[in-house]
Order: C-alpha cells, then structure tokens, then sequence
C-alpha cells in the first residue's frame, strides 16, 4: 500500500491537496492534526498555550503509529512536524512518498493574511513583521522540509494541478 507523506510550511496547500490526492488515490486521507486533536480532546492552539513540548511529543508519537501502521494513506503533516523528534526520518523511509508542497513567501503571506489568528506561531503578524517572520521561518525549516523524497511547487496552480503532478511522480 501506498504511503503519501505531504509535509510544507502553513499554508502550502497540504490539507487541500491532501484529501484531493487521498480521493484520487484512492487511499484514506488522515490529517495529523486532526488526529491529534480527537485523540487529545484539545485545540492546536490549546495543545501549543499548555506546552509546545508536550505537543511535539503527542505528534511524533501519532505519527510513528500512523506510519508504521500497514495501511495506505495520504497523511497531510503539521508545517512543524519534520522540524521535531527526528520526524524527518519518516520522510526518508523506503516505504514512503514524501513530497515537499513548496510555495513562496508572497503566496505563503497571501493565503495567511487574513487566517494568523487561528495560526499559533502566527499571533496576530499583520504585514510586514508576517512577512519577515515567515521568511525567516521557512528559511529555518527548509533543511527537514528538504528531505521530502520529492518537492511540487505550489504557486499559482490549482489543487487539482498540484494533484496531478503529484501523481505523476509514482
């Protein structure tokens, strides 16, 4: 069975694409952060204001189990996920398709302008200071998201274009 590991910085297009992959796929689509959130009973945000430590731990342990598991799927990661634990590793494992959804500063701020709010990392930039944030950040998370297998630039291309070059890579 086929495991698809999308990993990007936010707003890349992993949670869009993923579920249009997984459906295309014919694969199940989980959400790593939508697992965590049932397993926990508590927001990201809520998980990340308790203790970001606690919450890195709870994720790379939901993802271990999901990756070692024998089924196929198309997991969509959190823009953190590789940076932490070592979870880079399951980027490079022989049974996986990882793929790096790379999208550029000005994209990345175009789709979060109006959404930092509900982005924890994020609390409330506007401008500027977003852009320079982000910039710096995506620059200190390039390297672990660089260990994805493959990478598909995002800008300016559809979900459904993004899916079908995703799908030509396997």
């Amino acid at each position: 069975m086929k495991k698809i590991i999308l990993c990007g910085y936010m707003a890349s297009g992993k949670s869009t694409t993923g579920p249009l992959l997984a459906s295309a796929s014919g694969l199940k689509y989980i959400d790593l952060d939508a697992v965590i959130v049932q397993n926990t009973g508590k927001t990201i945000p809520q998980l990340f204001q308790e203790s970001e430590i606690k919450f890195r731990k709870t994720e790379h342990e939901t993802l271990k189990e999901i990756v070692q598991s024998d089924n196929g799927f198309v997991l969509s990661l959190g823009g953190g996920t590789p940076c932490y634990a070592n979870n880079h590793l399951f980027l490079e494992q022989e049974d996986v398709i990882s793929i790096y959804l790379k999208a550029s500063i000005p994209e990345i701020v175009k789709r979060l302008a109006a959404d930092t709010a509900e982005r924890p990392l994020l609390k409330g930039l506007q401008g500027d200071a977003l852009t320079e944030y982000i910039g710096q950040h995506l620059f200190e998370r390039s390297y672990f998201y660089n260990k994805a297998k493959h990478t598909v630039a995002t800008d300016g291309k559809s979900p459904e274009v993004v899916v079908n070059e995703i799908m030509s890579l396997y």
